[in-house]
């Protein structure tokens, strides 16, 4: 039995540098959600019911078109790094880094679905 201070066992088990950074991005897109989600409610709910002509006419202006695709963007973003953050914890070995990429890709292609659906919408 080796007997082994606080210091040598945390030793080599230090930060992977970049918490801080995660953290942060968590935070201004959650900041950022705050702001876009209610707006997007509220304009989404404004085209509900509406005819396909109606919805085409409302999305074809810039202000509702931008806010979708933002909304859009930064969801999945959000959804990215949260979606990450519990497979780093809870999964290990292989499974993890599948994972991860799967997320990631899915992430993203969906994102980049809702942008072109809206661009689709505005154009």
């Amino acid at each position: 039995m080796t007997y082994m201070t606080d210091r040598k066992r945390a030793e080599g088990n230090g930060s992977a540098k970049s918490g801080t950074m995660h953290h942060w991005h968590m935070m201004v897109s959650s900041v950022a959600l705050v702001i876009l989600l209610p707006i997007f409610i509220f304009q989404f709910g404004a085209t509900l019911g509406g005819s396909y002509a109606e919805v085409i006419a409302y999305y074809s202006r810039p202000v509702p078109a931008a806010i979708a695709a933002l909304t859009m963007l930064v969801t999945f973003y959000h959804f990215r790094g949260g979606v990450q953050t519990l497979i780093e914890d809870y999964v290990h070995g292989l499974a993890r880094k599948v994972l991860i990429i799967a997320m990631i890709c899915l992430s993203y292609g969906a994102a980049a679905f809702g942008v072109i659906a809206i661009l689709r919408l505005a154009l």
